[in-house]
């Protein structure tokens, strides 16, 4: 079909990446597992959005047999893996605001110890 990597290949990708940038703990495997999964849906989605000719609208027959413009559910598929995925690279801390440093002279994110997904974690186990 194309050359889209598989999910094992993103997951793979996103744990060396989550390594080299020193926020990797196998307890994070299953959200990485997830967050592999959407990235392939995602490349699998811009792959056929591309096969249609970037096609934006389509004609839709409503029940009431009117016609009119709607957005391709391929599309708004694609917006909302887009949000998921930018909300699992923040918690995965695989983006650069994740990675932005704290500033020393606030005091409230003074007591903020450990990246987002340790905070997120530690708050489920309670």
């Amino acid at each position: 079909m194309t050359n889209v990597k598989t999910k094992k290949q993103f997951k793979l990708a996103v744990t060396r990446e989550m390594k080299s940038l020193g926020v990797y703990k196998k307890e994070y495997n299953n959200l990485i597992d997830i967050y592999a999964g959407m990235l392939h849906q995602y490349h699998l989605f811009e792959f056929q959005f591309e096969e249609s000719g970037y096609q934006i609208t389509e004609d839709y027959t409503n029940k009431a047999g009117a016609t009119n413009q709607r957005k391709v559910p391929l599309l708004t598929a694609m917006e909302s893996l887009r949000k998921d995925i930018v909300s699992y690279s923040d918690r995965l801390c695989m983006n650069p605001k994740t990675l932005i440093a704290p500033d020393p002279m606030d005091k409230n994110k003074q007591m903020n110890t450990g990246s987002a997904l340790d905070q997120f974690l530690a708050s489920q186990k309670q």
